[in-house]
């Protein structure tokens, strides 16, 4: 009876867009020059638009700063989750894409003020597997199916972090998880 007075909030962004892709001929020259007059061509001229949508929204649960709020908490909550979606919209069909990313599903934290201190482990192996199975029993129920990528050093200071995390992917052994492990400081 009182969900009249209850404003529903996100902690997040939204941005809808209307995009219209030009098909001319001309080449990329050409389009790119402000003198060229622009002419809007479209394959279909009864839905000439793309209705874009990008909805991103910060979970509730273990919400902090960085380096203060870090891995898992007894209810599978990681910290500093965030789901992001991304909606198009053309010739009356929406495709949507779904990117969840939040820490490292491991009791783990960062201790000091200084930049950049060094990761630690909190709890052991064990004591990690019902957590970390929370977490992922709930983005499988949500998501069906889901693609790791750890994006931790694998050979620097974080290299503790990212070894627990495969750890327990492989304990867990769900079909439903791919696992890739990119570390892109080997690509910078």
């Amino acid at each position: 009876e009182v969900d009249f007075w209850i404003i529903p909030i996100i902690q997040g962004f939204v941005q809808i867009e209307e995009l219209v892709v030009n098909y001319s001929e001309s080449s990329d020259d050409d389009k790119s020059s402000p003198e060229t007059p622009q002419e809007s061509t479209c394959v279909d001229d009864i839905h000439p638009t793309f209705l874009v949508a990008l909805i991103s929204r910060r979970s509730r649960h273990r919400a902090g700063m960085r380096y203060k709020r870090r891995g898992v908490d007894k209810n599978g909550n990681v910290a500093n989750y965030v789901e992001t979606e991304q909606l198009i919209h053309v010739h009356n069909h929406t495709l949507s894409f779904i990117q969840t990313r939040g820490s490292v599903p491991v009791f783990w934290s960062q201790v000091g003020y200084r930049y950049n201190p060094r990761p630690r482990l909190d709890k052991s192996e064990n004591e990690t597997v019902s957590c970390f199975r929370a977490h992922f029993e709930e983005q499988l129920k949500n998501y069906k199916k889901q693609v790791i990528i750890n994006l931790v050093d694998q050979t620097g200071r974080e290299k503790i972090i990212g070894d627990a995390y495969l750890k327990q992917v492989l304990l867990y052994n769900n079909a439903n998880l791919t696992y890739v492990s990119f570390d892109f400081h080997e690509h910078w």
